[in-house]
């Protein structure tokens, strides 16, 4: 049936708002951090797919990098162990990696090649550990206490943070025209495996690639106001401004912070979006008023 004059008017709109944007991001690198809602749920799975073989499709090369915190809590329940965390960090023993490198590394990595490829890309999972992608380091962290002369050094275990990136493997994969898909996994000098927030390693490889973008997807509308509005266009400036009078608070300063480094090390704009919302990733950057909030960098364009 075809379509009515109005909603051919309505298609022929959107084509024509995304052709600057198409013409603007040609040849260039966006890091997208895939987590949430947008992981689980199933038509939110399968638009994302589509979103990433789309941008592909048009010349954009698209890293996807993913968490799976609640995959890895599931399957540690099932097999009778508690997840412990402290200040949002999963406490990772030995044990705990073992689980964590078999489900990021495998489960969820290889089911998101499989739905990639599915819908007619072509997908490639890593693990930092592959090519000598992500080298780590233990993370360190410490816990104030009145009764303690000196902060108290908290031992997390495997969980690690970035210490440098090789991106030689990537380059190949982008060069093939494939999609690479990176499970936050890195690997320490002593041959050891860590757990890596998958925010901090999609900032890194966006800082290190000097990625045109650096999307991060959440189950919120984005930054909000006091009165919850979306705030956008913001820049470190205005960021600082928020955290330092409360507005920015809670579990949206870690993305925060990740934007902020992302932007001072060059990375053209940081977008925080709604997983939640079908499509997100191409309303984000193929319309003009988008589905989140955007962090300029310094040389951004808008």
């Amino acid at each position: 049936m075809p379509l009515s004059v109005s909603e051919a008017k309505n298609v022929a709109h959107v084509l024509i708002e995304a052709l600057p944007y198409l013409n603007r991001f040609v040849g260039k690198t966006l890091v997208i951090k895939y987590g949430g809602n947008a992981m689980v749920d199933e038509e939110l799975k399968n638009s994302f797919a589509r979103d990433i073989i789309l941008m592909k499709r048009v010349g954009i090369n698209p890293i996807v990098v993913h968490g799976g915190g609640p995959q890895i809590g599931n399957l540690l329940k099932r097999l009778g162990k508690e997840s412990e965390f402290f200040q949002g960090m999963r406490i990772t023993d030995t044990e705990t990696m073992d689980v964590v490198q078999m489900v990021l590394g495998g489960l969820v990595n290889k089911d998101i090649v499989t739905l990639i490829n599915r819908h007619g890309g072509s997908a490639v999972g890593l693990t930092g550990k592959d090519a000598k992608l992500i080298y780590a380091r233990k993370l360190t962290m410490t816990r104030n206490s009145p009764e303690l002369k000196a902060p108290e050094i908290i031992d997390l275990g495997h969980v690690g943070e970035v210490a440098s990136i090789d991106t030689s493997v990537l380059n190949l994969l982008l060069q093939g025209d494939f999609i690479p898909v990176i499970a936050p996994i890195g690997v320490g000098d002593d041959g050891e495996s860590y757990n890596i927030n998958a925010d901090l390693v999609a900032g890194k490889l966006a800082e290190v690639l000097r990625a045109e973008k650096l999307m991060l997807l959440t189950n919120a509308a984005g930054v909000l106001d006091k009165d919850n509005n979306v705030l956008t266009g913001l820049d470190s400036t205005k960021v600082a401004e928020m955290i330092e009078n409360g507005t920015i608070s809670g579990g949206m300063l870690p993305k925060i912070g990740c934007a902020l480094d992302a932007v001072s090390a060059g990375v053209g704009a940081v977008h925080i979006i709604d997983g939640r919302v079908p499509h997100a990733v191409l309303l984000e950057i193929f319309t003009d008023t988008g589905v989140g909030t955007l962090i300029k960098g310094h040389n951004a364009r808008l």
